[in-house]
């Protein structure tokens, strides 16, 4: 069974003045931006079981204006999330998940694509290493369990910049 891993970074927030980072909401650009993702993740995914979303309230309108409607558990320590943490998240998903989709923030969205990755040297892997914009996806494809999802046993098979 093909197992897939969608890494979103959050839209483009914006910087109200006093307003903490964790707190910081969606610009009027990252929310039109987050709604296009959502569109095209209906398009191409269109079955996402499960999503792990951080805690911070750009995610969070983020998760919102994708008008994905898959139960959520929002993690706080995915705000500041390392690779290593992100793939110790994944590799605890139920295997009755066949797809997940993760929304963060960078770099621990590209980081965690590029480690899991196999396929650093394809098309898709080139495009994200040269920017992971805000709202981009990398949808990541792994054929065995979750648990087993560790760094370089997944394939990188669509890098999208919603625009």
């Amino acid at each position: 069974m093909v197992r897939t891993l969608i890494l979103m970074r959050h839209g483009k927030s914006g910087y109200p003045e006093g307003v903490q980072d964790h707190e910081r909401p969606l610009a009027p650009r990252g929310r039109r931006e987050a709604a296009l993702a959502g569109d095209w993740l209906r398009a191409t995914q269109p079955e996402i079981d499960a999503v792990l979303c951080s805690t911070s309230t750009r995610t969070r309108e983020t998760l919102a204006a994708t008008g994905i409607t898959a139960p959520v558990t929002f993690e706080s320590s995915i705000y500041e999330a390392s690779p290593h943490i992100i793939i110790e998240m994944l590799q605890l998903t139920d295997d009755a998940v066949e797809t997940l989709l993760v929304i963060g923030h960078s770099p621990g969205m590209p980081w965690t694509a590029w480690e899991l990755a196999a396929n650093r040297h394809s098309g898709p892997a080139g495009e994200m290493s040269a920017k992971f914009p805000t709202s981009a996806l990398a949808v990541i494809e792994f054929d065995r369990p979750w648990a087993a999802a560790d760094p370089g046993t997944g394939e990188l098979v669509r890098f999208h910049v919603p625009r």
